[in-house]
């Protein structure tokens, strides 16, 4: 009697130590699991936060077309100054490329970024000083090379000092979506692309 009842006293006790290891290993089991999912929507949201922060950015991206060649993905087909002529916040900055005519100069460069003044930047200048600068090619042309550097600069590589085509150097200070050029001049839309160029819309026009 004694002896069945020790048998089947360890055979019960064997069976909750069976049954507590495989609980353990079960919950082992869920926190593996847990980790690997939480590492995969982390990872997740870290790819969404590097896409968005790869987009255009800005307020003033919202005056920019939805679609048509004037839109983001129309101006991302062409080469910089034809770009520029379909997009109607640059109407007057294409006026003044025309003029210094550096639209073939800008449309067959390579690699290049472009600091744009939207159309209210040209008319904060009085009327007569920017009819004067029209007239001047050669100071026109100084000027307008002053808004170009080479190489296509992302947002995370775009603040520092860069060396014009003009010749002398502009300040970007910032970072994020934050951005002001030589502390004149903001950015108000940032990394459109072009075919050839990545294009800063500015709120100023930078004079050398």
């Amino acid at each position: 009697m004694n002896t069945r009842f020790l048998t089947r006293a360890g055979a019960l006790a064997a069976a909750a130590g069976f049954a507590i290891t495989m609980s353990a290993c079960s919950d082992g089991g869920s926190d593996d699991a847990a980790d690997e999912t939480t590492s995969t929507e982390e990872t997740m949201a870290e790819e969404e936060t590097t896409a968005e922060m790869a987009g255009e950015f800005g307020a003033a991206c919202s005056a920019v077309p939805a679609d048509g060649e004037g839109s983001f993905a129309g101006m991302a087909d062409d080469p910089v100054a034809t770009a520029a002529s379909n997009n109607p916040e640059l109407s007057t900055l294409v006026t003044a490329v025309t003029e210094a005519d550096l639209v073939d100069t800008l449309n067959t460069a390579e690699d290049i970024t472009v600091f744009a003044p939207v159309n209210s930047a040209f008319a904060a200048i009085p009327e007569a000083d920017l009819n004067a600068v029209l007239a001047d090619q050669e100071m026109l042309t100084g000027i307008l090379t002053y808004h170009v550097v080479a190489g296509e600069l992302a947002p995370e590589a775009l603040a520092g000092e860069h060396t014009t085509l003009q010749g002398e150097t502009l300040t970007v200070a910032g970072s994020g979506e934050d951005f002001t050029v030589n502390d004149s001049a903001a950015v108000v839309c940032g990394n459109v692309q072009t075919a050839n160029a990545t294009v800063y819309l500015i709120d100023s026009v930078l004079m050398p």
